[in-house]
């Protein structure tokens, strides 16, 4: 999964969650729901007004991997990273993006949706992508094509992957990693943090038998 780097904080990590905490209730959910289902990452989408808060509060805990997500130019790179972010994830391909991500020395998952578009990841230097939205792409299907093409490229798939359909993401060779919201969908964050570790935990272990060359079923 290393992408421009020796060492990458996203080196065997199986299971990216996406959240966009609201507010400080949400964060702490998030937090502690993670930790207490054995997960210690996570992409924060920079999706609410509250989101770079939120990242910079759970970066400065220091026991989670936080990344910050839906990224859309490189100032709010430059912010993200400034705020605690360890690495960046974007919704599609940007030239300034990832040159920020190089010059800062921290990986960088871009977007891609197209062929086009990993064969510029790759050409950038990059071997990790995230196909979005991979549901409506047509997700392994697509995934299938385009390893074809890159044997060398590797992507995680976000966008309609869900608890029951995580099992068949993580067995196929070219997907390294999985992110989604349905663990850390608002709305899931509101049940609190017991909610989110019991969701977690299942998830976790999903992703252990498929490592382990079991179903996850």
């Amino acid at each position: 999964m290393n992408n421009h780097s020796t060492t990458s904080v996203l080196d065997g990590q199986a299971l990216v969650p996406l959240a966009a905490p609201a507010d400080a209730a949400q964060a702490a959910a998030l937090r502690d729901g993670l930790l207490g289902g054995g997960l210690h990452i996570v992409e924060v989408g920079l999706r609410t007004p509250y989101s770079m808060t939120a990242l910079g509060e759970l970066a400065s805990h220091g026991e989670l991997i936080v990344g910050a997500g839906t990224v859309l130019d490189a100032a709010q790179a430059e912010a993200a990273l400034d705020a605690g972010a360890q690495f960046l994830v974007t919704p599609g391909y940007a030239d300034d993006i990832v040159e920020v991500a190089k010059r800062r020395g921290v990986p960088i998952v871009p977007g891609v949706a197209t062929a086009t578009e990993v064969l510029r990841a790759r050409q950038a230097g990059l071997r990790f992508v995230k196909l979005f939205p991979a549901n409506v792409l047509g997700g392994l299907t697509l995934i299938d094509a385009l390893s074809a093409a890159f044997g060398d490229m590797r992507f995680m798939p976000s966008g309609g992957v869900s608890q029951a359909t995580l099992a068949e993401h993580l067995a196929h060779p070219a997907v390294t990693a999985v992110s989604g919201s349905w663990l850390t969908s608002g709305a899931m964050l509101d049940k609190g943090a017991d909610a989110v570790a019991e969701a977690v935990r299942a998830s976790v272990e999903i992703a252990a038998s498929v490592a382990e060359g079991g179903s996850g079923a």
